[in-house]
């Protein structure tokens, strides 16, 4: 399919969909392996699997940073890169690429630094209490050096994608990931190295998947290469791509943000057991999460490459079968999280009092997932087309002005003041999910009116 650079413009938009969908969903799923095998081993660690569980979820916030700043280049570049290869312009498409390697070795560089320095003063102002500290220190000093793969791996991995070679994308993430749930148990079990074993096999796991997706990009398969003379930065080439992606970096950071004012508040509500749920809340949205984003992800291509080819029907249709697919996972995945909470919470601990008390605040927690496809659809349907203010300003208002608020609200609206906290979650999904359908419903007809005049 990839032979012919054309096939993103021809190919009929369901069986492209489907076929550029399925590698990038299960890309995402292999991807979440990542942290959540991690997790369920060290949960699982004898005597004191529960409270090393909780240093890790600690160390989250952390780590949704690092990720954030490799979605703040790729997501506003790779887009960026196909609507100019709609417009059968390779050359800027290259120099793109060229200019997000470089700044994001760059930023790579600056966040390991900090880490290395600082890693114990922001683990305990992210909620980290007495008894887990060292457990998170231990992880994330080791972490600390494979932000640059983690960087390169995430970010350049867009750029695989946004060409349509979604196998490919699947395969440098699923390498890694065997890698990483067969070092694991080595690492944490049979060494005895515990969160230290897990954190190692993580970095030594993402530096082979980026030997792949480096090694792919300057192979002859592509058709987007890495090319020397583009690795140079360029404002007026990647600030575009940083103001494209400061959507997806808002999503990812604010995720951030809001863990820390999550544990804060659950640590003063409810103890280590309440931010010991919260780690295992986490890990269930971002299996719910993660699948909706590999459907977008299937999608961008599509819908940035028909973009940038003026070809408004195939953006139209690329949205409608992208809305009605998430908008079915997600009402799925709810309906099964409000029948079996216990599994779900099961797969991340054997501890009885843990289950006990996650398991009800799951179902309170994920409340308001039916919905979330809407919000995924067309937040990703405005970075595909280029719109980086409308996906700013969706990001914005269900993180910081919705959420965080209700993070503070909602313990002195309810009589259970932990409960409180886990319900602002669906209150500001539900809530941001209206907002965004309204402002898509106008955004989007003026975005194709505009390239129908240029047509015209």
């Amino acid at each position: 399919m990839q032979d012919n650079k054309n096939f993103l413009a021809a190919e009929p938009i369901g069986k492209l969909l489907l076929k550029l969908s399925i590698p990038t969903v299960i890309a995402q799923l292999i991807n979440m392996l990542y942290n959540i095998v991690d997790r369920i081993y060290i949960g699982h660690i004898p005597s004191d699997g529960s409270l090393a569980l909780t240093g890790v979820g600690v160390c989250m916030p952390i780590i949704m940073i690092v990720t954030a700043f490799a979605a703040l280049v790729s997501s506003g570049g790779a887009p960026r890169a196909s609507i100019y290869m709609g417009k059968q312009d390779n050359e800027s498409a290259e120099n793109i690429l060229g200019n997000c390697f470089l700044l994001q070795i760059v930023i790579s560089l600056i966040l390991t630094a900090i880490l290395l320095i600082w890693s114990k003063d922001l683990l305990l102002a992210f909620g980290a209490s007495e008894n887990t500290i060292s457990y998170a220190t231990d992880y994330m000093h080791i972490y600390a050096f494979g932000t640059l793969f983690v960087q390169l791996t995430l970010g350049m991995n867009a750029f695989i994608t946004a060409q349509g070679f979604t196998t490919i994308s699947m395969v440098s993430v699923l390498i890694g990931a065997i890698c990483n749930i067969t070092l694991d148990p080595v690492f944490i079990f049979a060494f005895h190295m515990g969160v230290k074993g897990a954190a190692l096999a993580t970095v030594i796991s993402q530096a082979i998947s980026t030997i792949w997706v480096v090694s792919f990009l300057c192979g002859e398969k592509t058709h987007l290469h890495l090319r020397k003379k583009y690795m140079r930065l360029e404002p007026k080439v990647f600030v575009p791509c940083v103001t494209l992606g400061l959507a997806a970096f808002i999503m990812q950071a604010s995720e951030s943000i809001v863990t820390v004012c999550f544990n804060s508040s659950l640590l003063r509500y409810g103890g280590d057991i309440a931010v010991g749920a919260m780690t295992i809340l986490t890990s269930v949205m971002q299996f719910a999460m993660l699948p909706l984003q590999g459907i977008a992800q299937g999608a961008q291509p599509i819908s940035s490459y028909n973009y940038g080819a003026k070809n408004t029907n195939r953006v139209k249709k690329t949205f409608r079968l992208l809305l009605m697919t998430c908008l079915s996972y997600s009402a799925l995945l709810w309906a099964a999280v409000q029948l079996i909470p216990r599994v779900f919470v099961s797969i991340f601990t054997a501890d009885a009092s843990l289950i006990n008390f996650t398991a009800p605040m799951l179902r309170i927690y994920l409340g308001g997932l039916f919905l979330f496809g809407i919000q995924i659809a067309c937040q990703m349907t405005f970075t595909s087309l280029g719109k980086a203010v409308n996906s700013i300003v969706v990001a914005v208002v269900r993180k910081f002005v919705l959420l965080l608020p209700l993070i503070y609200i909602m313990p002195h609206v309810v009589s259970n003041p932990t409960t409180g906290v886990y319900m602002a979650e669906p209150i500001a999904d539900i809530i941001a999910v209206l907002f965004t359908s309204v402002l898509f419903s106008f955004q989007f007809k003026k975005a194709l009116a505009e390239i129908q005049n240029e047509n015209n």
